[in-house]
């Protein structure tokens, strides 16, 4: 009996840390994708930062957790509705939890607030994905 345990308790982690492994390469493969972590405003300052990827689809920013074996974003934001508030650096209680050289989107979308921490250069993507929104497409105040 003791033997099954140990394999279990040895089999079991790994099978799903391989299941995220080929969710997070299925997500890439498809292209459009960044690494983004996500904060929603409401959290208490330095955290409730979560690592995910995000994957721009049309008018979508879709942002999937990284350790989720779920196929289905836990978060979507329209550049429709998408402002951005504010651009800065991390602060000192922030750097722990986030990439190195990352930059904080501050954000409004659909009235709630809700942080953005990315690469410089996915920021660039970033910002010219959301300023090409369609004609007729109009700024949230």
């Amino acid at each position: 009996m003791f033997p099954e345990v140990l394999v279990a308790c040895l089999v079991v982690p790994a099978a799903l840390l391989a299941a995220v492994a080929l969710r997070r390469r299925g997500l890439q493969r498809a292209g459009g994708t960044v690494e983004l972590s996500l904060r929603p405003a409401r959290s208490s300052p330095g955290r409730g930062w979560v690592n995910g990827v995000g994957r721009f689809v049309g008018d979508d920013l879709r942002w999937y957790r990284v350790f989720s074996l779920s196929p289905r974003p836990r978060r979507t934001l329209s550049r429709r509705d998408l402002e951005v508030t504010a651009r800065r650096d991390p602060r000192t209680s922030e750097r722990h939890a986030l990439h190195a050289g990352s930059v904080v989107m501050e954000c409004r979308s659909t009235g709630e607030s809700v942080e953005l921490a990315m690469e410089p250069a996915a920021v660039t993507g970033f910002l010219s994905w959301l300023e090409s929104r369609p004609p007729g497409a109009t700024l949230p105040r």
